[in-house]
């Protein structure tokens, strides 16, 4: 099982929280020249969104470090919501600069001026697309190692910067050889309607988390299946789920012969608990032994 506190684990979440601080970095430089060569809105709303993707692989890179920290005696469950709360930070950066970029197009609608230095704003951009769909791939691989909710969170800025830089690309084609000048503050309206929707996944799953809310019903049924098919196993009940950063907290009570041993009881449930951890890295499995009384409901029904 692959935990929040494996060298392999640990060492990948380091190793994205630095390549998303350094591309982010990169990429707000290089678009900061396109915008001053070409004067775009667009690129202006692109190099807005590549300065709160530095602001939020900042706080991630600070958030990961402290999230990583091993449970201690005041933090039995460790330290994952710190991932959650940095994501809500998140979330209020990318707003409040989606409604700077709405006042700024509005404000180019009424004012449109012609794009300039319009090939160097296309090779930025482009060069922008290869480096971050470099790092969209890495980001991929390491939320399939760990789900960490904080890189989920920058994976999924730095995925719609791919659309985002499509857009941009085109919104500087058409205002040059087209000469429409409406559809470079237009690309730049919908690029804050997009990071302002950015912002609100980003807050309600955070929000979900800190809440300890239950994990999806898909998955409560997944692990009934798994208790259900140990054949000692008559049922089970009082099943309670939650999530922590990268980690899941699954917690019930298993019905067995109540004429058994306490030790095959315990092996039983021991069983169980790999099955379920087998199922779900990086999760904790707390199992409390009962003796079977059908006056029990069965598993998710009773929730």
């Amino acid at each position: 099982m692959v935990t929040k506190t494996d060298p392999q684990s640990v060492k990948l979440l380091k190793a994205v929280t630095y390549a998303s601080v350094g591309v982010a970095i990169f990429l707000l430089v290089i678009k900061c020249v396109a915008w001053i060569m070409t004067d775009s809105v667009s690129i202006q709303a692109s190099l807005v969104d590549s300065l709160v993707d530095t602001l939020a692989s900042l706080v991630n890179f600070f958030a990961i470090r402290h999230a990583l920290v091993p449970a201690d005696k005041e933090h039995r469950f460790g330290h994952g919501k710190i991932e959650a709360i940095a994501a809500q930070a998140q979330s209020l950066f990318i707003a409040g600069t989606a409604l700077w970029l709405g006042f700024e197009a509005l404000h180019r609608f009424a004012h449109p001026e012609p794009v300039q230095e319009t090939p160097l704003g296309l090779s930025i951009i482009t060069v922008t697309i290869v480096i971050t769909l470099a790092l969209v791939a890495f980001q991929k691989y390491v939320i399939a190692r760990t789900n960490s909710t904080v890189i989920k969170a920058d994976h999924l800025h730095f995925k719609g910067d791919l659309f985002l830089n499509l857009s941009v690309i085109a919104s500087l084609l058409l205002s040059s050889q087209v000469g429409w000048l409406f559809i470079d503050p237009l690309c730049g309206l919908l690029i804050g309607g997009y990071i302002m929707y950015t912002s609100w996944k980003i807050a309600k799953e955070a929000f979900h988390i800190l809440i300890d809310r239950e994990l999806p019903d898909e998955e409560r049924k997944k692990i009934q299946d798994i208790v259900m098919a140990h054949t000692n196993v008559l049922g089970f009940h009082g099943l309670k789920t939650r999530t922590s950063g990268p980690s899941r907290f699954i917690q019930l009570h298993l019905e067995m012969d109540g004429n058994m041993s306490l030790l095959k009881a315990h092996t039983i449930a021991h069983e169980v608990s790999h099955s379920l951890e087998t199922a779900f890295p990086q999760t904790e499995v707390i199992i409390h032994q009962d003796p079977w009384d059908d006056s029990y409901e069965d598993g998710l029904l009773k929730q």
